[in-house]
């Protein structure tokens, strides 16, 4: 039973700098920082809120964390309308 190699020609080209798919890698690991920023940020907001409903945890974290939230939020849909505009 011998295996064939079927090597299919790939639509990716070089990694090098100047081309395309460098453009998308900086984009895609910038998609993946914000959306990771996010995540924390929001987890933060839901703890903090638990701990002030509870009476462990001062509002002021609250406030702040919902505040970085809503900050991160923003900058992230500009820059995706900025994206969408210049058609990367």
């Amino acid at each position: 039973m011998t295996r064939e190699n079927t090597s299919r020609p790939s639509d990716l080209g070089p990694l090098e700098p100047g081309t395309a798919q460098r453009a998308q890698l900086s984009i895609r690991i910038a998609d993946i920082a914000w959306t990771a920023l996010s995540v924390v940020a929001a987890l933060w907001v839901i703890l903090a809120g638990v701990d002030a409903v509870r009476g462990t945890g001062s509002w002021a974290y609250s406030v702040v964390s919902l505040v970085l939230l809503a900050l991160g939020l923003a900058m992230r849909w500009r820059a995706v309308r900025r994206r969408s505009r210049t058609g990367l």
